[in-house]
């Protein structure tokens, strides 16, 4: 979690609906029971203590190294350095710019995970938006569709767009390949109206009214 970003400033502690950006998914993870700790890696301890967020039984922040401070950083590296200070059997991993991520979700995601590498079908885990639409390339030549015979976009053959949402894996998987996906991974489908992933001031105004829908819905309920 990062004190500044590049396209929307301090969006990591901005208020939305009531509450600053970064408690949106620290409270998604803290209702899932099967999470034992959730892990911060900060360079921004002091306005985090601003914000109300200490240290708990269940909450550890960890002070970025310098040398990982910045936009251009690996978040890899990041989570190398965590891998080395924290034992866990399991890790998953997510970010402050996914507020609608879902406890429903998480608890689908390491079920799929789980049943995966009891079988030795999987070592890893990430969510996905499934995309049937027609692709062009910057010459306007097709990518996965023939114009001379139109199909319904239903049709085509699904792709698979990395959201950015949830990765889980294992120190033995992150072992293998010094990266979140290992040899195996699993895509875990996710509800576009969650898999909202805030990088734009655009990014920023669609999670808000999204976010702005469920509340509603919920109150309703």
């Amino acid at each position: 979690m990062k004190a500044n970003s590049q396209r929307v400033k301090g969006k990591n502690f901005r208020p939305l609906h009531g509450k600053p950006l970064f408690r949106w998914i620290l409270d998604t993870l803290l209702a899932v029971e099967e999470i034992d700790e959730v892990v911060i890696n900060t360079d921004a301890r002091h306005i985090l203590a601003e914000n109300g967020l200490v240290e708990t039984d269940r909450v550890r922040i960890r002070d970025r190294q310098p040398e990982l401070c910045g936009d251009t950083v690996s978040m890899n590296l990041i989570l190398a350095d965590d891998l080395a200070a924290v034992e866990a059997d399991t890790y998953l991993m997510t970010h402050t710019t996914n507020p609608l991520l879902t406890p429903q979700t998480i608890r689908s995601a390491l079920t799929q995970y789980q049943d995966g590498v009891a079988k030795g079908e999987a070592d890893s885990l990430f969510t996905v938006n499934k995309i049937q639409t027609r692709f062009y390339r910057g010459d306007a030549s097709p990518v996965n569709h023939d114009p001379d015979n139109l199909i319904q976009t239903q049709d085509l053959e699904p792709w698979y767009e990395e959201n950015s949402n949830l990765y889980i894996f294992s120190r033995d998987s992150f072992a293998k390949t010094n990266a979140r996906i290992g040899k195996q991974p699993l895509l875990h489908e996710m509800d576009k109206m969650e898999a909202s992933d805030i990088d734009t001031p655009e990014d920023w105004d669609l999670a808000a009214a999204l976010a702005g829908m469920r509340m509603a819905k919920e109150a309703a309920e």
